[in-house]
């Protein structure tokens, strides 16, 4: 299938597995998809992104505290508990990163996608087909991500307040203009 990808596709899931593991992620999930189009595609679908309120650096930023230490601050605070403060005096006591424990290791050679990713570029196949376009671009991997309802992916995008309904039907009205 990648045979079909366009070059700035296929940039966009190297990316993706190349954050999967600067984040320590065991497999490539539709979430590194995600911000790969971000981070690689120059067309429509990183406009959309864009468009959205959508950058780089702040999804990547909210992407680390979604999958990061396992520590939910919300979740604490629900039980009385400061993390911040928490963390500063062990920080004061101990040191920076005194509460961040043994790291998982980098994971080293291929990354395998994981369910999410791997649905992801099922459907944009599946899109690229329907849209009688011979390539796979980055505006099908982003309407694949977007018909991943449920997906961590989805939740990003919500942590910004951006609907993958709308973000979906923007891109494909961009898609239907003449260029």
């Amino acid at each position: 299938m990648f045979e079909r990808f366009t070059a700035t596709a296929r940039e966009s899931v190297l990316h993706a597995q190349t954050l999967a593991r600067e984040l320590r992620q065991p497999v490539i999930g539709s979430e590194h998809v995600l911000l790969g189009v971000l981070w690689h595609d120059s067309g429509p679908a990183r406009q959309s992104l864009l468009d959205a309120g959508l950058d780089y650096p702040s999804a990547r930023e909210r992407l680390t505290a979604l999958v990061g230490d396992g520590l939910d601050p919300k979740a604490l605070a629900s039980l009385g508990i400061d993390l911040d403060a928490i963390r500063a005096r062990v920080e004061g006591t101990f040191g920076p990163g005194a509460l961040d424990g043994p790291r998982r290791p980098a994971p080293k050679g291929h990354l395998p996608f994981g369910k999410g990713a791997k649905k992801a570029l099922e459907l944009a196949l599946r899109e690229a087909i329907a849209l009688q376009h011979a390539r796979i671009g980055g505006e099908h991997i982003l309407l694949g991500v977007l018909g991943d309802v449920g997906s961590l992916a989805h939740r990003l995008l919500e942590g910004f307040a951006v609907d993958p309904i709308m973000l979906r039907n923007d891109l494909r009205r961009r898609l239907r203009e003449p260029a």
